[in-house]
């Protein structure tokens, strides 16, 4: 048979029907397996991992096939207990394949030590703004009496006297005293004071030698 009457044939036409349903069933079968191996459709959620330990969250984050990285540890919050999870990403709720890595953050386990800004001689309304940008909290105000108004005399912490650049926790409470502005110049006392004229001993010339 010549190809020509071969490629009119009835047999090519139903050779090349075959193959292409060879073809075909091999395309679905690929594209099939392909989906599950990606886990097409096999999202899992990614659960709320606040305030739990590592060990903890790495059994939770296994039981659902997902793994874990520490990313860093931040300042202590004492919302949180201390070595537990703060933050995470993504977050809680979001959906991922399974093997997909969480990045949590952990919190410290206490407060980071900071240096008591200079506030002496400086207005209460200097002091708080420069309190908060060190880290440190506004404490109890107390007065006494001083004749710069609100002038910060005094720093401490719990009842002990601090100074600048000593090392505290962060986030303590720094209790003021103030000047309260009630002290002015009081002219009785410059009376009280002055010397009497009649107490003065007459001045006695001596005559000149002649």
């Amino acid at each position: 048979m010549s190809l020509r009457k071969y490629l009119t044939s009835k047999v090519f036409f139903a050779q090349m029907l075959f193959a292409m349903g060879v073809v075909g069933a091999l395309a679905f079968l690929f594209f099939n397996s392909l989906n599950y191996i990606t886990n097409h459709g096999q999202e899992i959620a990614i659960p709320d991992l606040s305030k739990l330990s590592v060990e903890q969250a790495d059994e939770k984050l296994s039981d659902i096939s997902l793994d874990y990285i520490i990313l860093d540890t931040v300042d202590y919050n004492p919302d949180f207990p201390k070595l537990t999870i703060v933050d995470q990403e993504p977050k809680p709720g979001s959906k991922v394949k399974a093997g997909r890595k969480v990045y949590i953050k952990i919190n410290a386990e206490t407060f980071t030590m900071v240096a008591v800004p200079d506030l002496i001689e400086k207005t209460y309304r200097q002091a708080v703004p420069t309190l908060k940008a060190a880290g440190l909290q506004e404490g109890t105000i107390t007065y006494k009496p001083y004749l710069g108004k609100d002038m910060v005399l005094e720093m401490s912490i719990n009842g002990k006297r601090i100074k600048a650049g000593e090392k505290v926790l962060k986030s303590s409470k720094v209790d003021l005293v103030l000047g309260d502005g009630k002290v002015v110049f009081d002219d009785t006392m410059l009376d009280s004071t002055a010397v009497d004229s009649t107490d003065i001993p007459p001045i006695v010339e001596t005559p000149a030698d002649e």
